[in-house]
């Protein structure tokens, strides 16, 4: 083998290595504490969150996770559903403002939920769900700071808020946008949907029409072309007859 081809192929295998350290460094940096789904209406009720903790560790396993809720912008009603293996404790605090709701004033809310007890092992993740019974009305996103503890007590914190026009932070918290509760995104597909339909039927009913317009034409067409084929024929006998007297 030539010391070029020889050159090109190291520097090949070299090329796909560092692509390959790259991919995996993604892979390693988008594995963090989410919530799901990412968006909810201001104000809604009776729904459900779901925290998404996958574990980043190789040998390690996850053992503890605590979510902390915004009291400033407080989730109301929060439950939690029973997972195998893990138990569940729901911390709460009293609001430094009461919230008024149709059921009556609130003052306190959910501050914190712990999650002890289970293991989220090697290239696995768990989903721990929330249900609420209304979301605030007064803020545009919610940042639920997490905590995530491994067996061998390293502690991850995905308390990083995302800022306007930067890159997305080390340590994410789960982010929660919160949408106008007019929202009419939907009315607008809906109607320009029912427009185009609207269009469409016109165009097909146009085409309709001026197909029967051109089988109506040659319909006439053909019916004169007949007419004259006879008339032309009669001719053609009578003459005949004329000229054999």
């Amino acid at each position: 083998m030539s010391t070029a081809r020889l050159t090109l192929r190291r520097a090949g295998l070299g090329t796909a290595l560092a692509a390959a350290a790259v991919l995996t460094a993604a892979g390693a940096a988008s594995a963090h504490v989410t919530v799901h789904p990412e968006s909810y209406a201001k104000g809604a009720t009776d729904g459900l969150l779901t925290f998404r903790v996958p574990n980043e560790e190789d040998t390690a396993a996850t053992t503890k996770v605590q979510v902390f809720l915004p009291t400033d912008h407080p989730v109301l009603g929060v439950l939690v559903t029973p997972h195998d293996g893990w138990t569940a404790k729901v911390t709460t605090t009293k609001l430094k403002t009461p919230v008024k709701t149709d059921d009556g004033t609130i003052t306190e809310a959910a501050s914190e939920i712990t999650w002890t007890g289970g293991k989220i092992g090697a290239g696995q993740f768990e989903d721990f769900d929330v249900a609420f019974g209304q979301l605030p009305e007064d803020a545009g996103q919610l940042a639920f700071k997490t905590l995530q503890t491994y067996s061998d007590g390293k502690t991850v914190r995905w308390i990083e808020e995302p800022e306007a026009g930067a890159d997305e932070p080390e340590n994410p918290a789960p982010m929660l946008k919160l949408t106008a509760a007019g929202d009419d995104t939907a009315k607008t597909s809906a109607a320009s949907t029912k427009s185009t339909a609207d269009k469409g039927a016109e165009s097909t009913a146009q085409t309709a029409d001026s197909s029967d317009s051109t089988a109506r034409g040659l319909g006439i067409a053909g019916l004169v072309v007949g007419v004259l084929g006879l008339a032309a024929g009669a001719f053609a006998v009578v003459r005949t007859r004329s000229t054999g007297s």
